[in-house]
């Protein structure tokens, strides 16, 4: 009787949700095929909590005997086949195979399944939610979704029809599918398979870890002892090339465990949600205050934010241009799935490295994607052979693809080898990178190649005063510009920006920072400024995580300047031997620029006061890499004075309305419409 009720309930929720009809529709695909199939497999969607509403006993049982909750519509939709006469080829009701899909599982600790936690329960084959991110995947290949076997002995009843059906069940191997060693029931002869009856589907693995193991890769530790470990993910069939190395998502599925070399735990993912983390609702009282404070000028508060960013590292108002480059860069990032669409990388030339690692590494923690690159291991995706012996190729992320989204810290550029900082430099210019898969190696016929979009920024610095630097003989320069010559020329023209850090100049006072490294040694935790007080780490992520959710546009202002600027710019520095110096994603980083200053101001409009900080910036970056032009800029354009108080912030403010003058002086002079350009220009 409850097995009836159960049926019963069945059918109602299949009738109300929609369900029943896309079992007709699906009935009618195979029956207007006129194949005769040995299995037909079927999925229905399943809400637990509109069934649970309806029947609670059969929503106990979907939730926690999924396999027997899908006997009981196997039968309900072979009753319906055959009353309603919806695929005539259709003989028994094990040829029917129910994939149960959950579009999500109750908010309750017990189906949560933490990879974090230890031992992981995997003995209770039932469903559970667990979060992570995409390391590793495989290439597709294919599995038995079902198979008919026939009794050997002729003279046996059941040599004929369709009595013997296997199907995957969550959790089984190939061989538990399909094998040579099955007896007939009836008369204990072989049963052999009828291949021409084989049902093969799609099947991928994946490996997820917890989003809490990044921090694993973030370069520092809080002496908290942790146990990370992957998780391997089998997807099937219409759940196959949904996932993307480096997202993260929410798994519906059901824990296994698996045999190979050694014992794993795996799951048979059920449904993939992409995950949407929530959006920050705003910033801290302190940075309110000061927004307010600050709201008459669009450039006082980014200076005061670069002024006293990263106190617990470097002494307020030293690396102040660096500083305010590293926040621009950080509310570039994005939390979600979505594509970057504009990242901003950073190349900084400087002879204090260790100070630099430091602040950069520290940048990195203020965002959820913040990786530092680890010099031992591959920045780029590697490929592995598939441990689980299905003839797969693995793929295996790397740092670059792990920091989707957000930023990748490679440390010093000439701690990486040749070939890989050539492979940098492809992957910088084009956002993606290829791999080539030997089909020979890997067993295969056919070799493939698989291309994974890039989208992160990357952050990284060179030694200026490096031994293999000083026993170099130096090229002559222009006026303005460094000697890169560490640098490949190629790699650093694809860099968006590159900074000058050099603390023997008078931006960066030598006697505040070596004060502040003495007080850091003697009270490693102590807050040494009110700013670090005032202002907390804390607070600089919710500003991060607040700012870099504004959707941003252009006003007509600014989009003009920063058009005409590069027209103007790429102008002249054209010449008739080299071409023009400027890449045709010079763009793209000054739009970045302006929107990420833009954002900085937690503004949801650029303004032409953000088109001139992305100038200034991008013309000092030139300046650096090819000399002055007739648009010349100071290598403190940005911040031409210490921010010691409110005078200083407007004598600033005097000076880049100037700067804009110049600017806009320029553009008319040699931006579009002036009669230095021909027609085709």
């Amino acid at each position: 009787m409850s097995s009836l009720k159960m049926k019963e309930a069945a059918l109602i929720y299949l009738d109300r949700s929609g369900g029943l009809q896309k079992f007709v529709d699906d009935c009618k695909y195979y029956n207007d095929s006129k194949q005769s199939y040995a299995v037909y497999r079927f999925n229905i969607l399943i809400n637990p909590s509109d069934i649970v509403e309806l029947d609670a006993e059969l929503g106990n049982h979907i939730l926690h005997e999924p396999l027997k909750a899908a006997q009981v519509f196997q039968s309900v939709c072979f009753t319906a086949v055959k009353t309603l006469s919806l695929i005539g080829q259709l003989q028994t009701e094990t040829q029917i195979n129910i994939v149960l899909k959950l579009t999500h599982l109750p908010p309750l600790r017990s189906y949560s399944l933490d990879l974090c936690e230890f031992p992981l329960d995997y003995a209770s084959q039932r469903f559970y939610m667990m979060q992570g991110i995409v390391i590793a995947m495989t290439t597709v290949t294919k599995y038995t979704q079902g198979a008919r076997f026939l009794c050997s002995d002729e003279a046996c009843p059941l040599s004929k029809g369709f009595q013997y059906i296997r199907v995957h069940v969550p959790g089984a191997t190939e061989s538990a599918t399909v094998r040579n060693d099955f007896l007939c029931n009836l008369c204990s002869s072989s049963l052999q398979e009828d291949r021409k009856f084989r049902v093969l589907g799609d099947k991928q693995i994946v490996e997820i870890i917890t989003a809490k193991a990044l921090h694993a890769f973030r370069g520092y530790s809080n002496n908290q002892p942790c146990r990370f470990q992957s998780l391997t993910i089998f997807l099937r069939d219409e759940s196959v090339s949904k996932m993307n190395i480096g997202n993260e998502y929410e798994i519906i599925g059901i824990p296994a465990c698996v045999k190979t070399s050694q014992t794993a735990v795996c799951i048979e993912a059920n449904s993939i949600i992409s995950y949407n983390p929530k959006v920050p609702s705003g910033i801290s009282d302190n940075f309110k205050h000061l927004l307010s404070l600050t709201s008459s000028s669009c450039w006082k508060f980014t200076a005061i934010l670069a002024n006293i960013f990263a106190s617990q590292i470097v002494p307020p108002g030293t690396y102040n241009l660096l500083k305010l480059c590293l926040l621009m860069s950080l509310v570039q990032t994005t939390d979600h799935n979505k594509e970057l669409k504009n990242c901003l990388d950073i190349l900084i030339i400087t002879s204090d490295t260790l100070l630099v690692d430091r602040l950069l590494n520290f940048s990195v923690n203020l965002v959820p994607r913040g990786i530092r690159h680890p010099v031992s291991t591959e920045i780029f995706p590697t490929l592995s052979r598939n441990k689980y012996g299905t003839g797969a190729v693995s793929i295996q992320a790397g740092s670059a693809l792990l920091a989707k989204g957000g930023i990748c810290f490679m440390g010093d550029l000439a701690s990486h080898k040749k070939d890989k900082l050539e492979q940098l430099q492809s992957v910088v210019e084009s956002r993606s990178i290829t791999v080539y898969i030997p089909g020979k190696k890997f067993g295969d016929d056919v070799n493939q190649q698989m291309t994974f979009p890039v989208q992160c920024s990357f952050w990284s610095f060179v030694d200026m005063d490096s031994s293999s630097r000083k026993n170099m003989q130096k090229t002559n320069t222009l006026i303005g510009q460094m000697d890169c010559s560490l640098i490949p020329a190629n790699l650093l023209e694809s860099f968006g920006l590159l900074i000058s850090c050099n603390e023997s100049s008078p931006c960066y006072p030598l006697l505040s920072t070596v004060q502040h490294t003495l007080k850091k040694a003697i009270d490693p935790e102590g807050q040494l400024y009110v700013a670090s007080k005032k202002f907390t780490t804390e607070d600089f992520e919710k500003l991060l995580a607040f700012a870099k959710n504004l959707n941003v546009e252009f006003s007509l202002e600014a989009e003009r300047m920063i058009h005409g600027y590069y027209l103007a710019s790429r102008r002249i520095r054209t010449d008739s031997i080299s071409g023009s110096k400027l890449s045709a994603s010079a763009l793209k980083y000054l739009v970045s620029l302006a929107e990420s200053h833009a954002r900085l101001n937690l503004r949801n409009k650029v303004l032409k006061e953000d088109a001139l900080i992305a100038a200034l910036l991008f013309e000092t970056s030139l300046t650096l890499k090819y000399g002055a032009t007739v648009f010349c800029v100071a290598p403190n354009a940005v911040f031409p004075f210490d921010l010691y108080n409110e005078e200083y912030l407007e004598q600033r403010d005097i000076y880049l309305t100037q700067c804009q003058q110049q600017l806009q002086q320029f553009i008319a002079t040699y931006g579009p419409g002036t009669t230095l350009f021909t027609s085709d220009e």
